[in-house]
């Protein structure tokens, strides 16, 4: 049984189809990557499956059982956290207060969410900077901090959306090596990507998406050599012999 599952998946705005007859299954354990142009749908299906958008038609499982029609804390709770494409810290608080915050998901006393707060944090190499706000962290700080706050919720499932966008690249090598020690901890991870460098190195399996339509799936290799994805989305420098 797949962990997640998308069962013909729609979103509507109005007379327009965002995310149109979608259709795919995260295995336990794996990296699952999201591509497309921009405006494909790739965030949208991110918010159907969280329900921060209600889906038009179709469903979504988790673990088996449909979560369509839950709300948003009720999603999290199960065990779905998500980071956000622009990232929004709570900025005048401290980061070990952003994290403290996101930790009382699952703990009841400030005692046991500081001691969820300071082990994520430490995780994600951002304990040197607990004391300070948020709003001082450069980007690579910030994204780091995006990934703290889900990782606090205890996800069994992790929706990382463009973690990378914006990072240097030694960083970028950073957060490449961060999602992999997520996966080494047993949490799945469903990630959208522009960066070529990062979605074709850790995934185990990547879906491609245009126009809210799917257009391929399949392993990095086979992904990257598909005509389609090369013509609506890589270009043929990504092509891979």
């Amino acid at each position: 049984m797949a962990l997640l599952e998308l069962k013909k998946l729609v979103k509507a705005f109005g007379g327009l189809l965002a995310v149109n007859d979608v259709t795919f299954q995260v295995e336990k354990g794996e990296i699952f990557g999201l591509i497309g142009p921009n405006g494909s749908g790739k965030t949208t299906i991110f918010n159907c499956i969280n329900n921060f958008f209600p889906i038009t038609a179709g469903d979504v499982l988790f673990k088996g059982q449909s979560i369509k029609g839950l709300k948003t804390h009720q999603v999290c709770h199960l065990g779905i956290g998500r980071t956000f494409q622009v990232v929004k810290p709570l900025a005048r608080m401290t980061v070990l207060d952003n994290v403290t915050a996101s930790a009382f998901c699952r703990v009841n006393t400030i005692k046991e969410a500081k001691e969820e707060a300071l082990r994520v944090l430490g995780f994600c190499s951002l304990l040197s900077e607990k004391d300070k706000p948020a709003k001082s962290l450069p980007i690579g700080g910030r994204k780091r901090l995006e990934i703290a706050r889900a990782l606090a919720t205890k996800p069994e499932l992790l929706l990382l959306d463009e973690t990378a966008a914006g990072l240097n690249p030694s960083e970028l090598d950073e957060a490449i090596a961060l999602i992999r020690k997520i996966r080494e901890n047993g949490i799945t991870i469903l990630i959208v990507e522009h960066i070529m460098k990062v979605i074709m190195t850790i995934s185990d399996r990547i879906h491609a998406i245009n126009f809210g339509q799917t257009i391929a799936q399949g392993t990095p290799k086979e992904v990257a050599n598909n005509r389609a994805v090369i013509e609506a989305y890589l270009g043929e420098e990504y092509a891979q012999g």
